[in-house]
């Protein structure tokens, strides 16, 4: 598998430019097959043959191991979820919270990573304090500084607005100095460049398969470090959470899959395993160095004034100033260019993918 040959397989380029990946990537036909045919096999063999749950808990525990690896991740470290906005709720409700406990955001988070931690603010009395950002970067000092008497750090690993990649090691590091644990927004991060969470050093990373990866809606995942995993009490329960569901007494799995409470469809991360096998035969790093040359070509179209992501490659995200954004989003939607446009800042977001080619950076600056 090379890039042409992803393109080649993916029926939704046909129809148009698609260059919106940081919402939502158009799947392979691969990734979609294997679902189908997973479905098709679950449905009409399984229940008169191995049967439906011991084929079903095989298939979750194939999906942690291939997650697992693709992020550089031991398997009992990985909670499979819906999304990104579940793993963090997951997360943070499992943390006994005490009235006046603060969390740092950034002013750039999703909000996926922003509702959750006002919520709490509702419900448990927690503090929020938020870090201001420039440009899309973060001061190192101001961090220090934020982090100070705080009990988590939440932090995305790139900027969903400005397509910026923060320095999470660094700021993995300050944080636990200052006894606060870690919890990285990673959506946008794997599946355009390789990630490893070990170089991170978060406490808690979540992410979701819908976008970089390829995969399905619903293709969410969780990574909790073996060493944060005793200070996470799940407030949800089921048998798939416990060690022995019969017991009179519940004892919570020791790993992460403790945030799994019941019956779940197993297609959504069949779907994820496929498109990150997918992924690894191309290579992350000949994904990555795709993106790199399609999005240089993109930016040499766009002049300084507009631009408002980096200059130089960071992702294949691309944010940029214009008149009127959601007019400027419709207006190439009918030229058959997808794009989006933000909230904050007002501007217009491309997202350049290793299926994309130079004629379809040229029909986006063609249709500017």
């Amino acid at each position: 598998m090379d890039p042409e040959q992803l393109r080649a397989d993916i029926p939704a380029l046909e129809r148009a430019t698609y260059l919106n990946t940081g919402a939502s990537s158009p799947s392979p036909r691969r990734v979609v097959e294997a679902m189908t045919d997973f479905a098709a096999y679950f449905e009409y063999e399984v229940p008169a043959g191995e049967g439906v749950y011991e084929v079903g808990w095989e298939t979750y525990e194939a999906a942690r191991e291939t997650i697992a690896d693709f992020l550089g991740a031991d398997a009992d470290e990985i909670a499979l979820t819906r999304s990104t906005a579940d793993g963090v709720n997951l997360l943070a409700c499992a943390i006994d919270w005490q009235p006046g406990d603060v969390v740092v955001r950034t002013d750039l988070e999703h909000p996926a990573g922003i509702l959750p931690w006002d919520r709490l603010a509702d419900l448990d009395g927690i503090e929020v304090r938020v870090l201001e950002t420039e440009d899309g970067r973060v001061d190192l000092d101001a961090v220090a500084a934020a982090a100070e008497d705080a009990r988590l750090f939440a932090v995305s690993s790139l900027t969903w607005t400005h397509g910026t990649r923060l320095p999470i090691g660094e700021i993995a590091d300050i944080a636990h100095d200052a006894g606060a644990r870690v919890l990285v927004d990673a959506v946008q991060s794997p599946g355009q460049y390789p990630v490893d969470l070990d170089d991170w050093g978060a406490d808690f990373v979540v992410g979701a398969g819908h976008k970089w990866l390829l995969g399905p809606f619903g293709s969410g995942f969780a990574y909790v470090d073996s060493d944060a995993i005793d200070e996470l009490v799940p407030r949800r329960i089921g048998y798939r959470s416990v060690e022995e569901p019969t017991d009179p007494e519940y004892a919570f799995k020791d790993g992460a899959s403790r945030f799994e409470v019941g019956t779940a469809s197993p297609l959504p991360h069949v779907g994820l395993s496929e498109a990150m096998d997918l992924l690894e035969e191309i290579g992350v790093k000949t994904v990555e160095a795709r993106i790199e040359r399609l999005t240089d070509r993109l930016k040499d179209g766009i002049d300084d004034e507009r631009l408002l992501s980096p200059r130089e490659y960071e992702s294949g995200l691309v944010t940029f100033r214009v008149d009127d954004p959601e007019a400027t989003v419709e207006r190439l939607r009918e030229r058959g260019v997808i794009v989006r446009s933000l909230p904050y800042p007002k501007a217009v977001r491309a997202s350049v993918h290793a299926f994309n080619t130079a004629a379809d950076i040229d029909a986006l600056l063609d249709g500017l």
